[in-house]
This record gives C-alpha cells, structure tokens and sequence, in this order.
C-alpha cells in the first residue's frame, strides 16, 4: 500500500481517483505544525531553536495519517511545488518520525504543475527527497517575521497605545502607502494651458494638431502658464502663413505579455474583475484544485503560485493549434514565443499560470461567476501570448510658418493587423488607452490652414493613491515579500485598521501613519526598501544553498536586537516630538499668512502636538489643563474639521449649518443643536459615499431616531434609527436589524410590528446563512450573529475576517478558520462557580462588651 499526502480534501479526492486502488491519499489541511503564537517560540539565544505545536485538528489528522503509514511500503509527500509546499512536507515528516511510524517505510517527496491524471502520474514516476535548502529558507523566513514581529510589537504597545502590531513585509507596504500619501499633501498644483488648432492642406479633412514651439521656444508642458499666453499662442496661430513641414509614417508592432504570474494574475484581476488579492487567490485556488467534468474532477488551471512566465513545450504546442483553428494561421507566428521572467526572486514552481488543456475555451465550462470570469481571463491572456503582434501605422505631420518661430504638431495612429489584440489588452493603472487616430493624406511643402484654435486650461494632478494593482505592482518592483503573501499582507493592513479603502483605492488611516512615522524614526534600517529586498535576497541565496540560515539570523538580530534596546529607555515625551516633526505635513499644514501652524487656536498661548489616547493619537494643546483644546489628527482648520470635511450647508429649519467630518472612527455629518452644549451627529453608514453625500440626505441621517408609531398591542413607541451594527427599528428593548438604510426612513407601523415580531420569534436562535457541507460527518455552517457572521462547527464558533464575503467562503476556508480557533481553546468552557466557604466553627460567646465609639473618617 501506498500511502499520498497531499494539502486539501478536493485534491486528496482527485488524485485517489487518478491513482487507483493502490494508494490511499489523505489530507494535511495545510501545515500541521507552527509556532506558538507566544514570546519564545524562537530562542536566539539558544542559536535560533524553534518551538513548533501541533493543534488538536492536526493531531487527529497526524494520526490518522500515521496509522495508514504503520502498515504501508511508501509515503509520498505531493504538497504544492513551491517553498510553501515544501515546508509542509518537512512538517509532516517530522511529525511522523516523532511518532516512530516511519521505520522500513521508503519516503518520497513528488511536485507536480496541474491537477490532471497525466501530470499525476507522471510526477510519481520522478520521485525526490525533500528539498532541506528550500525548507531552511522557509525555516529563516519564519524566525525572521516571528523576531520581528514578537520583539517590535511590544515596543509599539509600550510607546503607542492604540498601536495593533507591526510585522517584516507589512510595515513596509504600510510606508508604501503612507509615502504615497504625504507626496499627495506636499503636492501643489500648477496651472498651465495647452494651444491645439484644426488644421486643413489641400482640401483634406480637419485634423487636430498641438502647438509645439512659440515664438521661437519649444514648449514644455508648464510652458504656457496663463490665458494671457495661451491667448497670445492662439492669435499668433491665426496670423501666421502656415505649411506643412516633414510628414512621417513609420510601421510600430505591440507584442502581447507574457500567461500570468502569481503578481500579473492580481493586478490584473483588479483591474478588469475588481476582484482583491484573497478574492483572486482564492478562486484560482479552486481553479487549480478542479472541477466536476463529466463526472470526474479536473484541474483547470496549472499551480497558481508562481513567478515563472514560461508554458511547457506540449502546452506551447497545443496553444499554437488552438489559435491557428480559431482565429487563422496568420495569428499564429512562425515560431513560438519565448519569456523569460524579469523577476529576481523567481518562484520554484517554474511554469506560468495557464490552463491545463486550452481545448477547453471558457464559454464550454459550467463554473459560478467568479470562476468562469477569472478562468476566462487566464486562457486569453495565456492564448494571446503565443499569438501574432498587432501591427500599426504612426504617423507624424509638422506644420511650422514661414520663419519657423511657431510650429505644430498632428500625431496618430492606424491599426493594420489586429493579432493578439482580437482576444485580449492588458490593462493599464491610472492612465488613458490611447486610441486610434487617423490622419489624412497630406503632403510635405504644401500650405496649411488653421480653421480654428483651442486654447485649454488644466491643473496640474497630484500620484494618483494605490489600488491593489498597483501597490502589488510596486511591492514586486521593489523586490519586497513574495507575491503568493501579497493578499494575506494587504488584508492584515486592512483588518488592523492602519489604511481604509475608498474607491478601491488605499488611505492611511491616522493609526497607520502614526506607527509608520514612529518606525521612520526609530527603526528606519527596517522598513527601508532596499534593506527588505536585501533580505529577500539573502532568503534566495539560503534557498539555493549559497549561505547558511543561522548565519543569516545571527547578522539581523544582533543589530536588530541592540536597536531594540537602545528605545527601551526613551521617554514617550521624545517620541511625540520626533513623530510631531515626522508628520508636520500633514498634522501642522503651513498657513497662507505665515504664521504658526502649531499654535492653539483656542488660547492662542500653547502649542499644538500629537496626544495618545485610549483610541489613538489626536492633537491637543501643550497648555493642559488650562486649555483643553482637541482636535482629530488629520484636522487643518481650527474648527477642529479634518481634511475633506466641510459645510454641506443650511438646516432651513434651525439655520444652523450642518458639516461633513472625518473622525476616528469614520466620517459622519454634525449640527449644531441650540441650547445643547454637544453638537447632534449621525455616522455616515455602509453604502453611503462620503464623497457624494448632499445636505438632504445628512439631515435624514441627523433626524434619527424616527418616530414610527405606537406597537399596537401595548401602546409603547417604535422607534427606526441607525446604530452601531447598522439600521435598526426598536420596541423596547428589542432591536430587528433592517435590510439597508433606506428603509430606516420609509418604514411604515405594520413593517416594524413584521419584523419585531419575525425577531422575537427567532431570538436566541442563531440563522444559518449557508450550508458548507459536513466534516467528518458533522455540519459546517455560516451563521448570523450579533457580532457578525461566524462558521458553526460541532461546539465552535469561529468569526469570519473582516474582509471575508459569507457567500464566497467554502468548506476549506471555513475549517482552516475552525482549526485556528480550536488551536486558541475553542468556545470559553462555562466559568466554574467557586466552592462555597466551609463557615467556621461556632466559637464559644465571649461575655459582652462596651461597644467603642465609632472611628472618625
């Protein structure tokens, strides 16, 4: 017997399948061994020694899977081919051989690409042992990120409360964004103008031409800075005796990119689906693991963790087929088309993403819609690679005046030969496609004729914020993390609250920039770029066993461990006033009239600086207690209205100004309320746009709670309003969470009694919202609860991400959330009543005396 070990339950299925009955295929769920989420796990002091625990799902799993080894001739560890992957099987060997299981037993360690009967059993004739210079890696990796964050995250703690954590490769894509942020606020926009004209010569059609040069200069962008200059360029264009100088057309070629990488896979996905790194991840992952065809599961895809940009000969082959059928031999070219990947931390799992048959075209597969749109994407772009390039036409006319002081230039372009263009175009990140442009025929010498001018006025743009395409973009152009742990990075900033998303865009929140700039200051070495991508490059050089891991971990923590120390004893007062300096930009905006931006606005006597709450970080007047002036953060007027906010305008009737503010814990609409010392204020809830919220709808939100009317039954008040956990109507002290906001405002005395009575008949009784399945014969179910919604598992609860959709989650996701839950304890055990004190012994009464007179407080 043969006993396979491979991560998921759907591959373990499959692959047994594909096997046969020789070979029994079980399980790990992942690793079945980490560190203890505790100080210690890693001892540098005693050379690095790591402390691994197995969880109580793993050891039945462990078990299991040592029971079949006891009686098996071969144990075939066929974990995912990556370094990943590798580790697993490191962890599941020494698990085995802690149990003694393994004695006569021939281990072999085999990877393979896809999911398909054909590469399974090809990878079992290729056996291995397992990779030691890729599970050191792994091991390095670990203890790097363990040392980090372990050591780092108490000094936050100590010196900034409110502070949740900072890690290896997150703190520096939390500067990334932040950076990008703080170059937002320096920006100061420009105005300029640009000058085009209409342009007729020999009766040909208008054609649209820039002005290029004026009165003998050649003109940049900014060089035209007012109307008064742009006015001038128009009329000189008017006047002038134009004609047509060089006329060029040069043959272009675009060539289309290379299947997709772990890192193109993503921006991509971001930018056409609007999917977000897990979002995509997860779906390939399903991709990759298969799919019932005709009765049987198949991988679609090809492993989905990769920096590769190469296709296997036989799939280069039949991609080549498959274009000269569909679209023609001449999208086909001559010879296939070679990449080679740009990327200096390349993956071990060499091939790009593609599909595993390209015979099976999108629109012939049955898949849900995230899927099929993912599946679609990676067979055209992983077809369009071997197909031809799309060929052009640019062509350039000069039109210059007599003397050549003024000139003009037409550019455009003419689309001859579509090639890969037919299937697919990449998407681009924060710019314009350019389109085609024809030009007419004209000829070199002949006159020219402005018909009409164009002067325009723009404004310089501040860099645009990052969208998850481009941050991943960026994090792999800097050579920072690998792109398998971007989506698990991204969500761990988003989770603790360091950035928020609006517009699919990334913005640090307060917190974030405040242990950024804290890190900048005090820890500058590690959230360097180049000094993490270094570090990612010493990890390559462990992996191909150029340099010894210890080695590695003894250079870092003695420098890390000593810097460390030296903060250790640095007064919070110093940390204030260095983050004070660190984040001016942003918390003490120069002022038009030059004065000083720090200065209170309430006593005019103090200065302003960073405080440290139970919330965070606020700014407040250096005069405390004498003045207690506050404002969040982020504020520039002396209002306290952070950056962004504003007046919406006019309540009619108290005449008083309603305003739109950021606060700590979101944006939300304020008025003032006549005779109350506190202003009244509603969050802006879910759905709702900041950003195009109008006074109308702010004054809904400020008049909650409504008044619906009287229960029915006893007379008490109904009430609809808009609550912590979101829209509510209320009888009592019973709450009935409503569907969307909206009904907050239309909800009528006979829908509220339905839904408080619809709630009082479930109260207490959690709703199931999906059925996932069962486990080892129990249910898994997404529930609904106060808090959120949470998977149910035999006695456990386990909560749901933040950023994690109900809908989306699978039976796989969910026990892997069961798993980490039951490996912190699971449900709280019921708190034991304390046994009842034993009453002393009677004593005899002693006889009775003087009562003293009572003591004075």
């Amino acid at each position: 017997m043969n006993v396979v070990v491979v991560e998921s339950p759907a591959k373990a299925k499959t692959i047994e399948k594909y096997l046969g009955k020789d070979f029994q295929v079980f399980a790990s769920f992942g690793h079945v061994r980490d560190l203890p989420p505790k100080d210690g796990s890693v001892k540098p002091d005693a050379d690095f020694e790591m402390t691994w625990e197995v969880d109580a799902q793993s050891q039945k799993r462990v078990k299991a899977i040592a029971d079949a080894v006891k009686g098996a001739d071969r144990l075939v560890l066929a974990t995912d081919p990556d370094r990943e992957g590798e580790a697993i099987s490191w962890h599941l060997l020494e698990a085995l051989t802690k149990r003694r299981v393994l004695k006569d037993v021939e281990v072999q360690r085999v990877a393979f690409n896809a999911i398909t009967k054909t590469a399974i059993v090809e990878a079992m004739k290729h056996p291995r042992a397992v990779d030691m210079e890729l599970v050191e890696a792994y091991l390095a990796r670990r203890a790097l990120d363990y040392l980090v964050g372990f050591t780092l995250s108490p000094v936050l703690w100590r010196k900034l409360p409110g502070a949740r954590s900072a890690g290896r490769v997150q703190s520096v894509a939390l500067r990334i964004v932040c950076d990008r942020e703080l170059e937002i606020e320096k920006f100061r926009s420009e105005e300029y103008w640009t000058v085009d004209a209409d342009i007729v010569s020999g009766g040909s059609q208008p054609f649209r031409a820039k002005m290029v040069q004026f009165d003998g200069k050649k003109l940049s962008k900014l060089s035209i800075k007012d109307r008064a200059m742009a006015t001038a360029a128009a009329e000189a264009i008017k006047a002038a005796d134009l004609t047509i100088g060089a006329v060029e057309a040069k043959p272009a070629k675009r060539n289309p990119g290379p299947p997709f990488t772990t890192s193109t896979l993503q921006q991509e996905a971001s930018r056409k689906l609007g999917f977000n790194a897990q979002r995509t991840m997860r779906t390939a992952q399903k991709l990759y693991e298969g799919v019932n065809i005709g009765g049987e599961t198949v991988g679609l895809i090809t492993y989905m963790r990769t920096d590769g940009v190469d296709m296997a000969p036989e799939a280069i082959s039949q991609v080549r087929d498959v274009i000269s059928s569909r679209y023609g031999k001449l999208y086909s070219p001559s010879s296939p088309r070679i990449y080679k990947s740009k990327q200096r931390n390349a993956q071990e799992a060499h091939e790009a993403i593609r599909p595993t048959s390209f015979s099976r075209a999108p629109e012939d597969l049955h898949l849900d819609d995230d899927q099929r749109r993912l599946y679609e994407l990676i067979w055209k772009r992983a077809v369009a690679s071997q197909m031809e390039s799309a060929r052009f036409e640019r062509t350039t006319i000069d039109i210059q005046d007599a003397d050549k002081t003024l000139a003009l230039r037409a550019t455009g372009s003419v689309l001859l030969f579509d090639g890969f263009l037919t299937l697919y175009q990449e998407g681009r990140d924060d710019e314009d496609e350019e389109g085609e442009t024809r030009l007419p025929k004209v000829s070199s010498g002949a006159a020219a004729e402005a018909k009409k001018t164009h002067a325009d006025q723009h404004f310089t743009q501040p860099p645009p914020r990052y969208t998850e395409a481009s941050l991943v973009k960026r994090l792999e152009e800097l050579g920072i993390g690998r792109p398998s742990t971007y989506a698990s990075t991204l969500s761990v900033l988003r989770e603790r609250e360091y950035v928020r998303m609006d517009k699919n865009r990334f913005i640090p929140e307060d917190k974030g920039r405040v242990v950024t700039a804290f890190l900048e200051k005090f820890f500058e070495r590690y959230v360097e770029y180049d000094f993490t991508a270094g570090l990612e490059d010493q990890l390559d050089r462990v992996s191909r066993g150029d340099l010894d891991w210890k080695a590695l971990l003894r250079d870092f923590w003695t420098s890390f461990s000593g810097d460390v120390e030296k903060i250790g004893d640095l007064r919070i007062g110093e940390v204030l006033e260095a983050l004070n300096e660190a984040l001016a930009p942003h918390i003490f905006p120069e002022k038009e009239d030059g004065s000083d931006p720090r200065l209170c606005p309430s006593c005019n006597k103090g200065r302003l600086s960073i405080r440290l709450g139970k919330f965070g970080a606020f700014l407040g007047c250096d005069n405390y207690p004498d003045c207690k002036f506050t404002r969040p953060l982020g504020a520039t007027e002396d209002n306290g209205m952070a950056e962004g906010d504003g007046a919406l305008g006019e309540d009619p009737d108290s005449g008083e100004t309603v305003y739109l503010k950021d606060g700590r814990f979101g944006p939300y609409v304020e008025i003032a309320v006549p005779g109350e010392e506190k202003p009244k204020r509603s969050s802006i809830p879910k759905g709702w746009s900041k950003d195009e919220l109008n006074l109308e709808n702010a004054l809904k939100l400020l008049s909650l709670p409504r008044t619906v009317g009287a229960h029915p039954e006893d007379g008490e008040i109904i009430e609809a309003g808009l609550g912590r956990y979101g829209p509510f109507v209320k009888h009592g002290r019973l709450y009935a969470n409503l569907p969307n906001i909206e009904e907050v405002f239309e909800i009528g005395l006979n829908r509220a009694v339905t839904v408080l009575a619809e709630k009082k008949a479930t109260r207490g009784a959690p709703q199931a919202l999906k059925e996932l399945g069962e486990h080892e014969g129990e249910p898994v179910r997404v529930m609904s609860g106060r808090y959120g919604p949470y998977i149910k598992y035999k006695k456990i609860n386990a909560t749901l991400p933040k950023d994690a959709d109900p809908e989306t989650i699978d039976l796989e996701t969910a026990m892997k959330l069961v798993a980490e839950k039951e490996a912190k304890g699971g449900k709280k055990p019921a708190r034991k009543k304390a046994p009842a004190k034993k009453k002393p012994a009677a004593k005899k009464k002693a006889p009775a005396k003087k009562k003293a007179a009572p003591k004075k407080a």
